[in-house]
């Protein structure tokens, strides 16, 4: 995302045009995600803060104006998501699952197998 910034400027130009929110930039709302994570149990929270970290860290050098600007909108709506607490309650309706590429279901699959663990684990500890 280092030549990103320049595109970046460019799309937030035009989604103000189109009346859409604007995009945040990348490192303002990567540090904005974190610091809605405190907000979450801390199990929770590691396991988003670990998940945010690693997603910005392999798209930081992707210059494709589509591709970055996806991104930012993909994380802005969950920034906007998990600051309404509407993240509980979230799903994926069957027209985004089906956009996804085989990567991104297998990503999204043991996404949802590490959160059910740390569930799992978490209501262990609740009991003992």
């Amino acid at each position: 995302m280092k030549t990103a910034f320049r595109l970046l400027l460019n799309a937030h130009r035009s989604a103000a045009r189109s009346n859409n929110r604007p995009l945040t930039p990348p490192l303002h709302l990567y540090r904005r995600i974190l610091r809605e994570h405190r907000n979450l149990l801390p199990a929770q929270r590691l396991l988003g803060d670990e998940y945010v970290k690693n997603e910005f860290r392999l798209h930081k050098n992707t210059e494709n104006p589509i591709h970055v600007v996806g991104f930012l909108a993909s994380w802005q709506d969950y920034l906007h998501m998990i600051s309404n607490g509407a993240w509980e309650e979230g799903t994926l309706s069957t027209s985004v699952l089906a956009k996804l590429s085989s990567e991104q279901i297998v990503q999204l699959y043991e996404l949802m197998k590490e959160t059910q663990n740390v569930f799992n684990e978490s209501v262990t500890n609740e009991v003992k």
